[in-house]
């Protein structure tokens, strides 16, 4: 087996907003006196996906709802699932769906439990976690059938990487801007905050119960590099001026998944890219 990766993301960064200095000074209050109460509430925010300002929906399909998740269909043939990233929603990916149709494709885009259209997930109301998001997944194929590829996009994509770990199968893969290891933000995400390393490591116990896995099983290269399924063709997209996810993580992931190829952009950052006239025509000779 291969040895765990020490290269991290060095990009500290939180989809937060900007907390008011007067938040941040009563968390670090509250963070000397009660730093179960702090890490408590801390998990309840990051477990908690920001609603996107862009509601754009996809035009025609076929509408289906799996339990609580909600989505579309479009096109027939072999089968191409699309995953948004956190706090997203299937409309993200609306520029990949006519021309993976155009190729022949059955196109399946869903929300994730707790965002857009779906219902809510495991915990309640718009909640909801990366384990969860990478069993949704799992849950669409079940329903909809065998997978020609998977297309995932930031957080969607560490979810469709994990579900592929897990054993979820599919021929073609792709990650879009990915995360490789979601914890790494952590540090991000304590800092904007502003509570303490004592509460930060309460925090990762609560979410290693709350996820019912070891953090060291969400780190995407280092799974990679020590499993010994047999793994999908992989096609990794990232952009140097990405401003929301590490570039650095799409590397790492490819250097650790077996065959994997990486393409490097400059100038698309993390969202602009799924509308790259390039990058579309890459995904769609990839997966087809």
């Amino acid at each position: 087996m291969a040895a765990p990766s020490s290269e991290k993301s060095t990009t500290v960064r939180t989809q937060l907003p900007p907390i008011p200095p007067a938040v941040r000074s009563v968390v670090g209050a509250l963070d000397r006196v009660a730093p179960e109460l702090v890490a408590r509430g801390a998990l309840r925010l990051w477990c908690t996906p920001a609603r996107t300002k862009d509601r754009t929906t996809i035009p025609g399909g076929i509408a289906f709802r799996t339990g609580p998740i909600a989505g579309q269909i479009w096109g027939d043939g072999p089968t191409v699932y699309l995953v948004h990233g956190w706090g997203g929603h299937r409309g993200q990916l609306r520029s990949l769906v006519g021309p993976l149709v155009d190729a022949g494709l059955r196109v399946v885009a869903y929300d994730a439990p707790a965002h857009g259209e779906s219902g809510p997930g495991e915990l309640g109301g718009r909640r909801t976690t990366l384990p969860e998001m990478s069993t949704a997944l799992d849950t669409v194929i079940a329903a909809h059938g065998p997978a020609r590829a998977v297309v995932g996009h930031s957080m969607g994509a560490a979810a469709s990487a994990l579900a592929v770990l897990d054993g979820t199968s599919t021929e073609r893969l792709v990650l879009v801007t990915p995360l490789a290891d979601p914890t790494t933000y952590i540090e991000g995400f304590a800092h904007t905050l502003g509570f303490s390393e004592r509460t930060r490591h309460r925090f990762e116990v609560r979410m290693q119960v709350l996820a019912s896995r070891r953090l060291a099983d969400l780190d995407v290269p280092l799974r990679a590099a020590n499993t010994r399924l047999p793994l999908p063709t992989t096609l990794v997209l990232s952009d140097r001026d990405d401003k929301e996810a590490d570039h650095a993580d799409g590397a790492r992931i490819a250097r650790a998944w077996p065959g994997a190829e990486l393409v490097m952009s400059d100038g698309l950052g993390h969202r602009r890219i799924l509308r790259d006239e390039e990058t579309i025509k890459r995904i769609v000779a990839h997966v087809s």
